[in-house]
């Protein structure tokens, strides 16, 4: 499972005050490759399953683990995986609305959302054998 800073989490959990969180059970579809996005996720609790290409390649993300960005980013956006929870899970989702406002209001959870990212995609280079040897600075 990918551990991840829970920086961009805390800050989407300051800005959904009240918000009531989803409860997901396991085996659960969170959204499927070809839906169309429009919020990012957070893992408050659980662990989340993500396939790509087809199933073939697949990575496991825990608390403070945010997934989804791009529909965020790139409206309107078609999931490129499928998110299906593996435990009982609890999710925070962030709308765009929100995202741009953290964007704005907050810089540094840019930076905690890019981190987040580079992370992950580190992890599924290495996975796939891209890379060899640490991480690139």
């Amino acid at each position: 499972m990918t551990p991840q800073s829970s920086g961009a989490l805390t800050t989407m959990r300051l800005l959904a005050q009240d918000r009531d969180l989803r409860t997901v059970a396991p085996g659960e579809v969170i959204f499927q490759a070809g839906d169309l996005g429009n919020s990012v996720v957070g893992i408050l609790e659980g662990e989340v399953r993500i396939d790509w290409a087809g199933g073939r390649e697949s990575e496991r993300l825990g608390p403070g683990s945010t997934f989804g960005v791009g529909a965020l980013v790139d409206a309107p956006h078609l999931r490129f995986g499928t998110a299906t929870a593996q435990l009982d899970t609890q999710l925070l989702e962030m709308k765009r609305e929100e995202f741009l406002f953290a964007l704005q209001e907050l810089p540094m959870f840019a930076l905690e959302m890019l981190h987040g990212l580079e992370e992950r995609l580190g992890d599924l280079k290495r996975a796939g054998g891209e890379l060899s040897g640490p991480p690139p600075a």
